[in-house]
C-alpha cells in the first residue's frame, strides 16, 4: 500500500511501506519546520586546532611552511601534526580555516598564508614592525584530494617563528557539501 501527496503546483510525496517485516515510524516536527535526509546534515565533530612550532627560521622574501606541530585536538585525524604539517579532511564541505603566525622579534613586512592544495589560496600581509598577524577564511574542500597549510613570508629573514600558543593554525567544518 502506498500514500501520495500531491503539491499544490508540482511534485509528490510517496509513503510507502516497508519491505521487510516489521515496524516503520517516521516522526515529522510538532510545529512548523524542515525534515532533513541524514545525507544533508553535516558531519559532527570534525575540526583541528593546534598550535606551537617546529623550529623555523624562514629567509627573507620566501615563503615558508609553518610547521605547527602540537594538537589541541583533531576529532577525525585529519591533521598531519609531524610530517606534512596540513589538515587533509575526509568530509566534503566548506571549512572555516585560522591562522595565527608569531614571529620572535619584529620584521618589516609580515604575511600569513592559507595555501591550498600547495599553492597560495589566500593571504594577509602588513608592512610595520610587526610580530604577529592572523588570517582566516572560508574555502570548501572536496573531502579526498584538497588540503591546506599554513605558510609565512617575511621581508626581513634571520627572523625565527616563535614557537609559542600565539603560532596557531585552527579549522573545522562549517557545512558538509
Amino acid at each position: 500500500m502506498s500514500i501520495v501527496l500531491v503539491g499544490s503546483t508540482s511534485g509528490s510525496i510517496t509513503l510507502q511501506e516497508p519491505a521487510v517485516a516489521g515496524t516503520t515510524v517516521l516522526d515529522l516536527p510538532a510545529t512548523s519546520g524542515t525534515v532533513a535526509l541524514t545525507s544533508q546534515l553535516p558531519a559532527t565533530g570534525l575540526a583541528f586546532g593546534a598550535y606551537g612550532v617546529v623550529a623555523t627560521t624562514p629567509s627573507g622574501g620566501t615563503s615558508t611552511k609553518v610547521k605547527v606541530s602540537t594538537e589541541y585536538f583533531d576529532t577525525a585525524s585529519a591533521y598531519d601534526n609531524a610530517t606534512n604539517y596540513r589538515f587533509q579532511p575526509t568530509v566534503a564541505g566548506y571549512y572555516q580555516i585560522n591562522g595565527g603566525v608569531c614571529m620572535n622579534s619584529g620584521v618589516s613586512r609580515l604575511m600569513a598564508m592559507i595555501w591550498k592544495n600547495g599553492s597560495e589560496y589566500q593571504t594577509t600581509d602588513i608592512n610595520s614592525n610587526t610580530v604577529k598577524l592572523s588570517i582566516s577564511t572560508l574555502l570548501y574542500l572536496n573531502g579526498s584530494t584538497d588540503y591546506v597549510e599554513l605558510y609565512t613570508w617575511n621581508g626581513d629573514g634571520g627572523v625565527g617563528i616563535a614557537n609559542n600558543g600565539q603560532t596557531n593554525f585552527n579549522g573545522g567544518l562549517v557545512r558538509a557539501a
